[in-house]
């Protein structure tokens, strides 16, 4: 297995490409008893336009195809559901779906479940059972879910402005779909996807606890099924504009308190560049709206904003963007002293001792997030597929100079590409 060791936070990653394409990621961590396995397919709710394989032909699914098919995986045709039999093991069991991928995922603190627990995770990822009774009643279970979104404020406030940040990139759509969509879920739609997407070659497989990384390999290789590797998946995405396409989404629901959240559109950048860049962004959103900043000091002695404000960077191989969130009577005065210190910061420049604090902030809240096997899991899966790998946070992050975040700065936080969304009370 290839080792990459990690000196700066003691730490390893044991990798090995498997001959039928799957990617085998381990991370031990000798001093707990815990472990956690994901097992995660490049499939997300993006991937609503692919070349299949098998014919060569372009296929179209139904938005939320990605979410139906990760709830369909768990039924057996014995009537059994493997969520179930993972939980009486007494097994924290999971999975989810987002724009990029789908993962399957499990914890045990005891040996003898957690491989117990093994063989029912493997089996069943690998045992796809879709018949048409079983898929409408799921179309029931899911409508229920997506009703439920759709009452939740912050739910659509997030869809709001990635509706106004992206014209054709399905970015724009909810990961479950919609009601009207999921009705043209059928079992051959959701065979064609699996079929593509769940090849081994496609996915990649993280485990980290107390493992022998050589021994757990062999573990993982007994319980793979025989499968025909597929090299690559062609995926279909309209050109996306590089300008956005609404700058103002405002709606109605049912809040004490209107919520906001402002977007700001990035391009998409070379593997080799995603890790420096997303460490830069979160250096800037700390020195120009994180807790100890001017500004944020200034709209909350104002009352402009009520509570802490939460940012991000969203970001994978065809999207990127810039999310800030909160609460707010005056959401646009907010959007307006937001533009104001964007270029405030761009014409004084980046204060040195601000920098170096926020920027050592960022580097510990990267490194804690080792102490749990379930957070190195999640976050090696979600690295790989986009192309990263997790250590690069720690080996970049002496490349983060105050040059190349001036330079980012001035990249990404432009007024012509940014979106407010807003929510109101009734």
């Amino acid at each position: 297995m290839k080792i990459i060791d990690c000196s700066k936070i003691q730490e390893k990653a044991y990798i090995e490409k498997l001959d039928n394409g799957l990617k085998v990621i381990i991370v031990p961590k000798k001093e707990t008893n815990k472990k956690y396995i994901i097992w995660g397919t490049n499939f997300g709710s993006n991937d609503n336009r692919f070349i299949y394989p098998e014919t060569n032909e372009e296929v179209i699914v139904p938005d939320g195809v990605a979410h139906f098919l990760e709830h369909k995986m768990f039924e057996q045709p014995d009537g059994s559901n493997s969520l179930d039999t993972l939980m009486a093991l007494g097994l924290e069991a999971n999975a989810y779906t987002t724009n990029d991928h789908t993962a399957y995922l499990f914890e045990s603190s005891d040996d003898e479940s957690f491989y117990k627990g093994l063989d029912e995770f493997m089996d069943y990822v690998q045992s796809p059972y879709y018949t048409d009774q079983n898929v409408e009643k799921e179309k029931g279970i899911i409508g229920q879910e997506i009703m439920m979104y759709d009452d939740d404020p912050g739910f659509q406030l997030y869809l709001d402005t990635l509706k106004g940040l992206y014209e054709k990139h399905p970015m724009r759509i909810d990961v479950a779909g919609s009601i009207e969509t999921i009705t043209g879920i059928h079992p051959d739609i959701l065979y064609k996807c699996y079929n593509t997407f769940y090849n081994p070659a496609n996915m990649v497989l993280v485990a980290s606890g107390n493992f022998e990384p050589e021994m757990f390999l062999e573990e993982i290789k007994k319980r793979l099924k025989n499968t025909k590797k597929i090299e690559n998946v062609t995926r279909i995405f309209e050109e996306e504009p590089e300008h956005i396409y609404q700058d103002y989404i405002e709606k109605t629901m049912s809040v004490s308190m209107p919520i906001f959240m402002i977007g700001i559109k990035d391009k998409v950048v070379a593997p080799e560049e995603r890790v420096k860049r997303h460490m830069a962004i979160e250096v800037i959103l700390g020195l120009l709206i994180g807790k100890s900043s001017s500004l944020f000091k200034e709209l909350y002695e104002k009352q402009y904003i009520f509570g802490e404000t939460d940012f991000e960077y969203e970001f994978s191989k065809n999207y990127a963007h810039v999310l800030i969130s909160g609460q707010s009577n005056n959401p646009q005065i907010v959007q307006n002293m937001l533009k104001t210190e964007v270029q405030k910061l761009k014409n004084e420049g980046i204060n040195h001792d601000d920098f170096a604090r926020i920027k050592r902030k960022i580097y510990g809240d990267f490194v804690t997030e080792f102490n749990e096997v379930s957070s190195i899991s999640r976050m090696f899966l979600a690295d790989s597929i986009k192309d990263i790998n997790s250590f690069d946070y720690v080996e970049k992050y002496d490349e983060i100079t105050e040059d190349y975040t001036t330079k980012v700065l001035n990249e990404v936080f432009n007024d012509d590409k940014m979106v407010l969304s807003v929510v109101k009370g009734n």
